[in-house]
């Protein structure tokens, strides 16, 4: 009795944070409070046009709408967390916390992995066969294709966190990252790990390194056959695509480096854990808005609506 508790007498984790000095850490909470504000505000406003907007109620929209809530979720499993501690001389996390940040991180992230698929599918569908494309994306594919994306998080955390929840914890509880990384939380159980650490590899690393290749593949046939088929939207596809290919860039980058390649050094992997918590939710609703001439034109109509009804 008294080696199991023992084994299991961590009951929290230390998180280390990016720096150790009063005054940068002061400058941090500044710029990653500002950053989260603007990560509400954008991916909200885009989810609040695609839903009151009747301009935007078509499948890209549809979808647009629901990375947008997906990006928000995912920001907020552990940036609100990340920006209080700045301001904490001692940043703990309970265990129960720390496997809740986990399981909602890779819940979220897996979830956005399917949904960026589906939106690929959308274009595929809206270029090469445009003349089908209200018929094969009808209200129950996408309903269809968002189930998917919550079914393949749901099923992508559960993976991992189930093996993960019953590790033994007795020894190290120093997180040398902003919040609890799975690959380095797993490190620090009493337990020989390895067999886990390669599930985490092949679970997170391998699936997000075939579906970026994937996903790139289908741009690619996208655009060739954009230039075979020059049209009057071609320019307006291509610029789609183009936004697209961004946000899957900055989606997949992140999580390719952190899961699918072993870097020695933490600093690395803080740069690389802060890209894909706070900058690419960021970045996403700033690609959609600023190059999309429709999502700027609503967002214009609901503005002149609001002031109006304020007005009156």
């Amino acid at each position: 009795m008294d080696t199991l508790n023992n084994r299991s007498s961590v009951s929290e984790f230390i998180l280390l944070g990016l720096s150790s000095s009063r005054e940068i850490q002061i400058l941090f909470f500044a710029i990653f409070f500002l950053v989260y504000v603007a990560i509400v505000v954008g991916n909200l406003l885009i989810v609040i046009s695609v839903i009151f907007d009747n301009h935007l109620h078509s499948p890209m929209y549809f979808l647009l709408a629901n990375l947008s809530f997906f990006d928000l979720c995912l920001s907020s499993v552990a940036t609100p967390k990340m920006i209080a501690d700045f301001l904490r001389k001692r940043k703990t996390i309970s265990m129960r916390g720390c496997m809740t940040q986990m399981f909602f991180t890779h819940f979220f992230g897996g979830g956005e992995m399917s949904l960026l698929i589906a939106m690929a599918i959308d274009r595929y569908v809206a270029i090469c066969k445009p003349l089908h494309y209200q018929t094969i994306m009808n209200h129950r594919v996408l309903i269809v294709l968002l189930l998917l994306s919550w079914t393949t998080g749901f099923i992508h955390t559960t993976s991992q966190m189930v093996f993960t929840v019953g590790l033994p914890f007795c020894g190290p509880n120093v997180v040398d990252s902003i919040f609890c990384d799975l690959p380095l939380v797993i490190k620090l159980a009493c337990t020989e790990t390895y067999i886990l650490e390669l599930l985490v590899i092949a679970d997170s690393g391998l699936l997000s390194l075939v579906c970026f290749i994937l996903l790139l593949t289908s741009y690619i046939i996208m655009l060739v056959t954009i230039w075979q088929h020059s049209s009057s939207a071609s320019s307006k596809a291509v610029s789609t695509l183009s936004a697209h290919i961004t946000v899957v860039t900055l989606f997949f980058g992140p999580t390719i480096f952190i899961y699918a390649f072993p870097f020695n050094s933490y600093s690395v992997d803080k740069f690389l854990s802060i890209f894909y918590s706070v900058v690419t939710p960021l970045l996403n609703p700033i690609i959609y808005t600023l190059r999309n001439q429709e999502m700027k034109a609503a967002i214009k109509r609901l503005s002149s609506q609001h002031i109006l009804a304020c007005r009156s």
